[in-house]
């Protein structure tokens, strides 16, 4: 079976506005890193490469209130729809996270390609699929947008997978540089919904993503965080994933993997860093394949989250997408030397980090309950 990309232009219409960073009036605007540049320049080179034409292209539905509710509460969804229909503005608490007049109808549709991804997949119409959107969403908590995310779309998809699918557990691990703290505190009590992200401590937000987060009463042991620190790269990244993430799914037994697929770990990422290149986004998408592969069917749905350097972050998504596929195209990534060139080996304080990940998984088994 192929691979599905969900992929609508109106996507790509979100207007992220024109401030970034903390509230000052001594910040010239400009616009932010999450813009339409690196995702449209991700499909074009799908498309250049003759990738897109083997794959399954769909259309996305919006979301329904019905479906955002499930992990976000309706004064929130209100506030999303009254700002865009007043013509956009921040629809964030505790920073500023910017939508445009129609952003309402864009970020529902968001949310909806990654319903759309879940249901083929679940429905055996394709192997594995990708949601190629904005504005992205693992920053998004229950009543609070953040960051450059709206609502989140993974955490959606989670609900909406128990909700009307009818699975009992489902895993969202997050690859993104910066802490997966939106399904963390969606799912917080819920042990249906194991929570992994691995990122770069203390990146974004500032406050969270501390391997002592485990969720908490029924959800305990179900939130597991491996920050680790800046500089890390390939060998720290395999490390964590066979060490924590893979045994974490194993104990876990999901029926669904969703991969809130951030690329800013990449090694020229303006918000991160850490020195990812495209083979590591390439292992790292192999070593969850095989896990679906002995989970759940090979069930696996990613949806896009972040990666800001418009250069190297298509190359970084194309070997996503020939992993998820099997296709390997004659594109040839011209970063991959530099990229190798600032690869290390694994260090002594990267290694501390993940053994705390170890000893917090190890302490809080995510156990499946009856």
């Amino acid at each position: 079976m192929a691979t599905a990309l969900v992929w609508d232009e109106r996507l790509m219409w979100h207007d992220a506005g024109n401030q970034f960073g903390p509230r000052s009036p001594w910040i010239e605007p400009g616009p932010p890193p999450e813009s339409v540049e690196t995702k449209r320049r991700i499909k074009s080179l799908c498309d250049a490469s003759g990738l897109t034409a083997r794959l399954t292209v769909l259309a996305p539905r919006p979301a329904t209130r019905a479906e955002l509710e499930r992990v976000h509460t309706a004064l929130y969804v209100d506030r999303i729809e009254t700002t865009s229909r007043a013509g956009g503005g921040n629809i964030a608490s505790r920073a500023h996270t910017h939508i445009g007049g129609g952003g309402f109808e864009i970020a529902c549709l968001a949310a909806g390609a990654t319903i759309t991804a879940v249901e083929a997949v679940m429905a055996g119409r394709v192997r594995n699929a990708y949601a190629l959107l904005r504005p992205p969403g693992h920053h998004a908590e229950a009543d609070a947008g953040q960051g450059f995310c709206v609502f989140n779309n993974g955490a959606v998809a989670a609900a909406h997978a128990i909700a009307a699918l009818g699975l009992s557990r489902v895993a969202i691990v997050d690859l993104d540089a910066h802490h997966g703290n939106g399904a963390q505190s969606i799912f917080w009590r819920d042990p249906r919904v194991l929570t992994i992200s691995v990122h770069q401590d203390r990146a974004f937000p500032l406050s969270v993503g501390d391997t002592t987060e485990q969720g908490e009463g029924p959800g305990h042991g179900f939130a597991l965080n491996i920050p680790l620190p800046a500089g890390s790269s390939e060998a720290a990244y395999r490390a964590t994933m066979d060490r924590v993430i893979l045994p974490a799914l194993d104990l876990f037994q999901p029926e669904l993997i969703i991969v809130a697929c951030g690329l800013d770990a990449g090694f020229m990422d303006p918000t991160a860093r850490m020195l990812l290149s495209s083979d590591s986004f390439r292992l790292l998408t192999r070593a969850l394949m095989g896990s679906a592969d002995r989970l759940c069917d090979g069930r696996i749905v990613f949806t896009h989250e972040g990666g800001y350097h418009i250069q190297t972050v298509p190359f970084h998504a194309l070997a996503v997408f020939e992993t998820l596929s099997g296709i390997r195209t004659e594109v040839e990534d011209p970063f991959l030397a530099a990229a190798r060139e600032c690869a290390a080996p694994m260090l002594p304080h990267q290694d501390a980090a993940i053994t705390r990940a170890e000893a917090a998984l190890h302490a809080a088994p995510p156990t499946p309950r009856t």
